[in-house]
């Protein structure tokens, strides 16, 4: 089964920029998509963004225009960069991946301190 470590996270000021990044244990080739989630104290898990093996990507609305997410296939990492942060970006952020057989993994939760 893939294993996800996620690096990055931590206290940004408002207008900052944070890289957060998600190493897989096996060639990203063969994971159909991989992506961040990100839950907020008192708030729902939400999705942040996606990438599928065809690099099509998703932002959920809140964060259009401000994170990008890119893959490597030769690192196997997927990395979310995250600019012009919000204090409402404050969260803990979790990358997973939906291998092409079995169920989706995840990574680890770091989390992220946006401060106004």
């Amino acid at each position: 089964q893939v294993q996800l470590v996620v690096s990055g996270g931590g206290l940004m000021q408002a207008g900052g920029s944070l890289r957060l990044s998600c190493a897989a244990s096996e060639p990203i080739v063969g994971i159909t998509a991989m992506g961040w989630f990100r839950q907020a104290p008192g708030k729902a898990h939400e999705i942040v963004a996606s990438i599928n093996w065809t690099n099509r990507t998703y932002y959920t609305d809140s964060v259009k225009g401000r994170f990008t997410i890119s893959k490597d296939n030769v690192k196997n990492t997927v990395s979310l960069q995250m600019n012009s942060l919000k204090p409402e970006d404050t969260a803990v952020y979790y990358c997973y991946a939906n291998p092409s057989r079995g169920d989706r993994v995840w990574g680890q939760g770091t989390q992220v301190t946006v401060s106004s």
